[in-house]
């Protein structure tokens, strides 16, 4: 050979599997007009791969002088069918590759394939009047197999019939019974697969509505049939061996049934890379063949199975339960076969984009007029649902969870939120889990300095650096016609699982930032509301029933005003209103309250689809 073949394996093979190899020398005998080829796999054991061992031959015309000066020389092909380099493959596993063939029925050749291959071969006279080629692996060169199907002959009779499935059916329909048989000896166990034509059913043939050019049509050749072992091929024919296309999620194929579904055109001749392992089609022309594929795929097992179509139709229900704003941009065809993440994400990328084009129009029609009146509508569906995943997220809280993990639920740690930036802020910001009022805020600031906080109510007012930190503080505009004085909440959160007396603490930390705020009281605050949220239980209760008056709430909430000194000489006190909630009834005054608007929005889908 004319080139160094450690390199050529390396750049040309470097991903690929050991089932490379029998799908190479299957290839080669099948070309070579054999009608049976043994695969004999020798080894220890399944963790000691220095031990391994292939044979593979077969009853072809064996290794002529034009087939051998073939073999020699890479790219030596006739036909785009063909890429002269899959005889690399054998170089990435074994060291050391023995061929013996005969031919013409009264020759033999030998000769050895490696790294050193010098095109070299020792031709006698041999009285053999069958002719044939066997391939003698070993020095395998890898410290492991990958993965022990690579040895295992049910799994590479599997793999086998889908990597030659065009190849063996077209010889089927030439009524050539091809036989392979694979064998594995290992700790004293011989286990054999055998795979035969005459094992492959008959395929029906559709003209699908759709063509890759102008002349090469694609043709649909399926079967669907019972069985105790269920299976699905989905492929692309190219060069009589199939290239898998996944368009039926593994989540969603259908038991109790094997299928096959191969797509077959002359546009496909040659469109894979040398090694065999990807396909040389481009990205927009393989989403238009994957779309085309999938959409009559799921057609046909829909009508074939009637109680697949059905289960799809609960499927569909469930998406628009789930997902409602979306109801409409779900591919229906695709339902019950695509994952149920590529799903929504096909249909998100759907709604993006109606959005955008309703964004980017300088003017609207009165048909684009009532396309973003339905967009409208269907993006306050889609927060709603935010919303409640939010809600659902806080139900996991536990006591193992920190106060962190509550408060970043709620409102993201050391950030400042401004209604300037309300629309992007959206969905980071669950203030409305405290109150749906509370969205109506100027600013926002979480875990943040009370200097900060004075500076946003006082407008930039200097002040005395103070670093105490409020979980959250919400400041509201006052009327903007009036004076500019503004309203506060601020809201201290504790961790579930804490002592009675830990929990107790924040009454204590409430009316701290009452007198640090209460200078500010009639200048420039006119109303303070106050939040601990902590983790009720019977001691809690019963220490709050006594100066607390119990408040409507799903759970516990409870309220009382009280005076605040903030000056000692003279004395200068000021009232002060204090809610404390119980963190469950927080989460569950939240989710009835998103809840209503949920529930409307899912019974009027679902009444449209009845």
């Amino acid at each position: 050979m004319k080139v160094k073949l450690s390199k050529a394996v390396k750049m040309f093979f470097g991903n690929s599997s050991l089932e490379m190899v029998y799908f190479e020398a299957i290839a080669n005998a099948l070309d070579a007009d054999a009608n049976k080829i043994s695969i004999k796999i020798f080894t220890q054991a399944y963790n000691q791969p220095e031990t391994l061992k292939v044979e593979i031959e077969d009853n072809g015309i064996g290794f002529t002088d034009e087939r051998f000066s073939k073999f020699c020389n890479l790219f030596d092909v006739e036909e785009s069918s063909h890429k002269g380099l899959g005889r690399l493959v054998y170089l990435c596993y074994f060291g050391k590759i023995l061929v013996q063939s005969y031919f013409n029925n009264d020759f033999c050749r030998n000769f050895e394939f490696s790294n050193d291959f010098d095109e070299k071969s020792t031709v006698v006279k041999s009285p053999s009047t069958i002719n044939g080629t066997k391939f003698s692996m070993s020095n395998y060169v890898l410290s492991r197999l990958g993965q022990y199907n690579y040895i295992q002959p049910k799994y590479l009779k599997s793999r086998i019939l889908e990597e030659f499935y065009p190849r063996l059916y077209q010889l089927k329909q030439e009524n050539k019974e091809i036989t392979i048989t694979i064998n594995l000896e290992i700790e004293n166990q011989l286990i054999t697969e055998t795979l035969s034509t005459n094992d492959i059913p008959n395929l029906e043939k559709i003209e699908l509505d759709y063509s890759v050019s102008a002349f090469d049509k694609i043709y649909l050749y399926y079967s669907i049939e019972a069985s105790n072992e269920p299976s699905i091929i989905t492929a692309i024919s190219v060069d009589n061996r199939s290239q898998k296309i996944e368009i039926i999620a593994k989540e969603n194929i259908p038991l109790g049934y094997k299928m096959i579904f191969l797509l077959y055109s002359d546009w496909f001749i040659g469109k894979v890379d040398h090694a065999r392992q990807n396909l040389d089609i481009s990205e927009s022309d393989m989403q238009q063949i994957k779309y085309i594929f999938r959409n009559k795929v799921s057609q046909l097992i829909s009508e074939k199975i009637p109680k697949i179509a059905e289960s799809n139709k609960k499927v569909k229900i469930s998406l628009i339960s789930r997902y409602p704003h979306l109801n409409g941009y779900f591919e229906e065809n695709c339902i019950g076969f695509s994952s149920r993440a590529e799903l929504l994400k096909r249909a998100q990328d759907k709604f993006f984009k109606a959005q955008r084009d309703i964004l980017d129009a300088n003017s609207l029609t009165e048909e684009q007029y009532s396309k973003a009146l339905e967009l409208s509508s269907r993006t306050l569906t889609e927060y709603i649902l935010f919303r409640q995943l939010s809600i659902e997220n806080l139900k996991k809280i536990n006591n193992k969870s920190l106060e962190s993990d509550i408060h970043s639920l709620i409102i993201p740690m050391k950030q400042e939120f401004t209604k300037d930036d309300f629309s992007k802020d959206l969905y980071r910001n669950n203030a409305w889990i405290l109150d749906d009022k509370y969205m109506t805020y100027s600013s926002i600031l979480s875990d943040k300095e009370m200097t900060d906080v004075v500076r946003v109510i006082t407008e930039g007012e200097i002040i005395e650096k103070d670093n105490d930190r409020p979980d959250i503080a919400i400041v509201f505009s006052n009327d903007p016609n009036k004076d500019k004085v503004v309203d506060v909440v601020i809201v201290e959160l504790k961790k579930k699982g804490l002592t009675h007396n830990d929990n107790m603490k924040v009454i204590t930390q409430l009316e701290t930032r009452a007198r640090r705020l209460m200078k500010y009281y009639k200048n420039k605050i006119q109303r303070i509301w106050f939040y601990g949220i902590i983790e009720f239980n019977d001691e809690i209760e019963l220490a709050l029933m006594g100066e607390y008056t119990e408040l409507y709430s799903t759970g516990k909430m409870f309220y009382k005003e009280t005076t605040v000194a903030i000056q000692k000489d003279p004395k200068i006190t000021l009232p002060v209103g204090i809610f404390i909630m119980d963190l469950n009834s927080l989460i569950n005054d939240a989710d009835a309250r998103n809840s209503t608007f949920l529930n409307i929005i899912k019974n009027k889908i679902l009444q449209s689809q009845s």
